[in-house]
């Protein structure tokens, strides 16, 4: 007789941005609704560019703290060449712990993929829309830079999914096609928002809506909720988004 070998236990973050539940005292996530790979060409970001990998957040934060470099990097050999099963197995134990801990706390089941890297294979991809699935009642929102992840779960008709190609000035024609071909939305980010909404109208013919957190209108947590629950543009895939490395 056999034994199914322990699969390993995929590590949740906590992004205070994206929480679904804040603490008490609106400072914190109450718990996890999100989860990352270690990013970069060499990792996950199978589709990053070069401006991308030279603004990237979430890198200098694996850089900065050890720690999450670490659990970046367990997900990403967790998963990088599991199959499709295995996959989706340790990825449904991350997301039902998140039902679960909503379910406790009476919490709208908001659920960011990847806060950290992106999709990096088609099994990755496949167990992914099967989660989604399984999910009805949880809305997923996702941000992407590899055109085909982008297309594969477009093409699923997943409802609850909001989807979201990430443009920036080296991709803007993969963000173009896609636009106008799947009329993929785009969440796109140059050195200020006057150039990310010139390049949102340029693809879309209207200028994306900005981020209110990074303009500073709403706060990043607080006692109402995160600023992505808050707003809820890209939650809801209400507009197009435009981001500012600059802020300004």
């Amino acid at each position: 007789m056999t034994t199914k070998t322990m699969l390993p236990v995929l590590a949740a973050s906590n992004d205070r941005k994206v929480a679904s539940c804040v603490t008490k005292n609106g400072k914190q996530a109450a718990f996890s609704n999100t989860m990352g790979l270690a990013n970069g060409i060499d990792y996950s970001c199978v589709g990053a560019t070069e401006y991308c990998e030279l603004i990237c957040y979430a890198g200098k934060l694996e850089n900065l703290f050890k720690g999450v470099g670490a659990a970046m990097l367990h997900n990403y050999n967790a998963l990088k060449d599991a199959n499709l099963i295995d996959t989706f197995d340790m990825l449904n134990a991350l997301i039902w712990e998140f039902d679960t801990k909503s379910e406790k706390k009476g919490s709208e089941r908001i659920y960011r993929i990847h806060w950290d890297g992106d999709f990096f294979s088609e099994t990755y991809i496949e167990a992914w829309i099967n989660i989604i699935i399984l999910y009805p009642h949880i809305q997923f929102w996702v941000y992407t830079r590899n055109a085909n992840a982008a297309v594969r779960l477009h093409k699923a008709n997943l409802p609850n999914l909001s989807l979201y190609f990430s443009g920036d000035p080296n991709n803007k024609p993969v963000a173009d096609m896609l636009y106008r071909t799947y009329g993929i939305k785009v969440a796109f980010v140059a050195e200020t928002f006057a150039e990310s909404q010139a390049a949102v109208k340029d693809i879309t013919g209207r200028p994306g809506a900005i981020c209110p957190e990074q303009r500073k209108q709403i706060p990043l947590i607080s006692t109402e909720g995160s600023a992505c629950s808050v707003c809820r543009l890209c939650v809801d895939n209400k507009a197009n988004i435009s981001f500012s490395r600059s802020k300004k």
